[in-house]
């Protein structure tokens, strides 16, 4: 898939919504300086070339009861099709995975989870990613406190004009 051309006026819409996607159109369009119809053709755009994704919420894990997040690697006992195939439904059924990547080295996987306590922590390892998933290998780090929290991409300076 060819990157779409982005122009100065496009990287600052994104830069916008990024940082605060519930701008109505009319606040958007004003902080670009376009007129709403042109900048709502503009959003338009980026939305169905698939450079905007979609739009969420972010929710405080804390007054969600979700207290302890930790960054679990996983390596697995097998990796073949079926094996791997598996162990991703299984991840994509498990609310308290929010993220997984597939990773080079010497673990297969790296689990986001967030959980209300380290009892929870334990049963979600013990009963799903050890017994369920054929997890053969297993680190867990626990987050003690957040540095820099997810607040977007990093987008390409300029643009062209």
């Amino acid at each position: 898939m060819a990157n779409l051309e982005l122009d100065r006026i496009d990287l600052q819409l994104l830069a916008e919504l990024q940082r605060e996607a519930r701008l109505t159109n009319a606040e958007l369009a004003e902080r670009v300086h376009l007129s709403p119809s042109a900048c709502l053709r503009r959003v338009q755009r980026l939305e169905r070339e698939g450079v905007i994704a979609g739009y969420r919420a972010e929710l405080d894990p804390e007054r969600l009861g979700l207290g302890l997040q930790a960054f679990v690697r996983v390596r697995l006992g097998r990796h073949d099709a079926a094996a791997v195939a598996a162990f991703a439904e299984f991840v994509n059924g498990w609310d308290e995975v929010i993220a997984c990547h597939a990773l080079t080295g010497d673990m297969d996987y790296l689990l986001q989870v967030a959980v209300r306590d380290l009892e929870h922590f334990s049963r979600f390892l013990l009963d799903n990613v050890l017994a369920l998933a054929g997890g053969a290998d297993v680190n867990s780090s626990f987050v003690l406190r957040t540095v820099k929290a997810p607040r977007g991409l990093p987008l390409p300076a300029g643009g062209r004009a």
